[in-house]
């Protein structure tokens, strides 16, 4: 096993698919779909790497990112962005704001699978 991942992504069809990709190479993958609650969720699962989805109801990703940095106890918790904004302006604040990958939706099994190795320094 190589760890806990938290993916918090509203798309059950796209959750269900990083879910078998990452199970199949040994994460422990938990998942959950709304904005508003996620930082309570990540406190909960206590995860060693998170995806977290940019467009998410009730909160952005991009904000739920800032707010993880600003806390000590999050501070350092390797963050996957996850979206389907692929310009170079988006990528570039995700990155400003803290974000260790920025991974543009449509992405291939492999791409997953090494960009979360490298957030999650399991590579």
């Amino acid at each position: 096993m190589k760890g806990r991942v938290l993916l918090v992504e509203d798309e059950v069809n796209i959750f269900e698919a990083i879910s078998f990709i990452l199970s199949r190479d040994g994460w422990e993958v938990h998942g959950h779909g709304n904005g508003a609650t996620a930082l309570a969720e990540i406190t909960r699962q206590a995860p060693d790497v998170l995806v977290l989805d940019v467009m998410l109801p009730g909160r952005s990703g991009l904000d739920i990112l800032r707010d993880l940095r600003r806390d000590a106890a999050t501070a350092d918790l390797p963050v996957l962005m996850l979206t389907a904004k692929g310009q170079t302006k988006d990528r570039d604040l995700a990155l400003a704001l803290g974000a260790n990958a920025y991974l543009t939706k449509p992405f291939s099994n492999a791409e997953m699978v090494a960009t979360l190795r490298d957030v999650a320094g399991a590579s």
